[in-house]
């Protein structure tokens, strides 16, 4: 039964047009455009969101039962790990939020707690650090933000 996919596939065109056109309303950063700007990183999202949509649709997955068992649990609480991530990253910051997310989805799927967040924290420095420095994008800091450099 390929209908659930196709579905599926419609279901993430819908909200991959609707993220894309949500990433042009950004307003336009101080100074002027950039190459790199606020709307690059949700626009290629958006982009890869509808390949892969385009994908579900045309080639569907002949044998694709929904996954209710531990599957569709683990699926489940990723969805609300990441609903989590989204509501704390202004207030904890980037770094803390960054590293509980993928600490926890770490450990979900199976490595100790203590390398799962370990792995989480270098992450999230790692990608702060390129994000702030390589590319030039601020991203909050949050609780951290006396750690800011004016």
């Amino acid at each position: 039964m390929t209908f659930n996919d196709r579905i599926f596939g419609v279901l993430m065109i819908v909200l991959a047009v609707a993220y894309g056109w949500a990433a042009t309303q950004f307003p336009e950063p101080f100074g002027g455009a950039e190459a790199v700007g606020p709307d690059t990183f949700p626009k290629l999202l958006a982009v890869v969101l509808a390949i892969s949509s385009l994908y579900l649709i045309v080639r569907p997955d002949p044998d694709n039962a929904w996954p209710w068992s531990r599957t569709g649990v683990e699926l489940i609480i990723a969805v609300v790990v990441l609903i989590f991530y989204a509501m704390l990253l202004q207030p904890l910051g980037f770094i803390i939020s960054t590293t509980l997310a993928v600490g926890t989805l770490c450990w979900r799927m199976g490595a100790r707690p203590l390398n799962a967040y370990i792995t989480g924290a270098v992450s999230a420095v790692v990608v702060y650090f390129l994000f702030s420095f390589a590319l030039d994008l601020a991203l909050p800091l949050g609780l951290l933000s006396f750690l800011e450099v004016n």
